[in-house]
């Protein structure tokens, strides 16, 4: 069942985050059709309560991030409202700072999160896609980072997931052209993990993410947080965290399940507990 998330009363069906959820699957889609889903303050605020819920919620196992529509994934943060919103440093630092929490929540996210990516995908869009643990792309996405010739200044937050994801030297390529990359050369660089045709995308999404929800969740969230893990300084990386989580999937109830099922030849059906 759809769920509009956001629906402004001045402009009802204009722009918005919509949700549905089928087969432990919550598909969050960023709407703003006009603008090819340029991504507005308003989007940005509801970000962070959004995916906390659905984190929480029990009977969700994976989340997705899409566009509506057939054009466009994100075509970044909103550009018509820099000059009312973004129009000067002090302004600029407040609208940062919503972005920014918009990006930690999705970081925070426990579940994995796939970015399902057809079309435009630049700036703000590229960034939340980055947030992402998976990324799989149409074969017409095109992607980029135009703050080169906007003039704006990119947070550090935002670079070093780029630099964690393509290494230093294609980050600075990615910034310094600030041109477009194709699909394929996307997935040269290590920014998306699959690319398929655009007709395949939707069926190909959908049995790749029902296919992880299929799987223990107590393991997906013990791996994923171990993955985080390994990316910071090795002084800083919370190892007893990792430890309960992995002690936690061998004490549960999907450890047996999964022993049970793999002597007996058959599928598990793990509960999360």
């Amino acid at each position: 069942m759809l769920q509009h998330v956001l629906l402004p009363p001045a402009r009802m069906s204009d722009f918005g985050i919509d949700v549905e959820r089928d087969a432990g699957v919550a598909w969050i889609s960023l709407r703003n059709r006009a603008r090819l889903n340029a991504i507005r303050l308003e989007m940005w605020q509801t970000l962070p309560s959004l995916v906390r819920a659905l984190d929480a919620d029990p009977e969700v196992r994976v989340l997705v991030l899409r566009g509506a529509g057939e054009e466009a994934f994100a075509s970044g943060a909103d550009i018509s409202e820099f000059a009312t919103r973004r129009g000067d440093a002090a302004s600029a630092a407040s609208y940062e700072a919503v972005t920014a929490g918009a990006f930690e929540a999705l970081l925070g996210v426990a579940k994995p999160l796939v970015a399902m990516i057809h079309g435009v995908c630049i700036g703000g869009g590229l960034a939340v896609a980055a947030c992402a643990d998976l990324r799989v792309a149409a074969a017409d996405a095109r992607f980029a980072v135009p703050a080169a010739r906007l003039g704006l200044g990119y947070h550090l937050s935002g670079i070093e997931r780029l630099v964690g994801l393509l290494g230093p030297s294609a980050t600075a390529e990615l910034f310094f052209t600030a041109r477009q990359y194709d699909a394929e050369e996307a997935l040269r660089i290590g920014l998306v993990n699959r690319v398929v045709p655009k007709g395949d995308l939707q069926a190909f999404t959908e049995r790749y993410v029902v296919d992880i929800a299929a799987n223990a969740p107590l393991t997906l969230r013990a791996a994923k947080r171990a993955i985080a893990e390994s990316q910071r300084p090795d002084p800083e990386r919370d190892r007893a965290a990792v430890a309960r989580l992995i002690s936690a999937c061998f004490e549960s109830g999907d450890y047996a399940e999964g022993v049970r099922a793999f002597l007996e030849k058959r599928r598990p059906r793990f509960r999360g507990i």
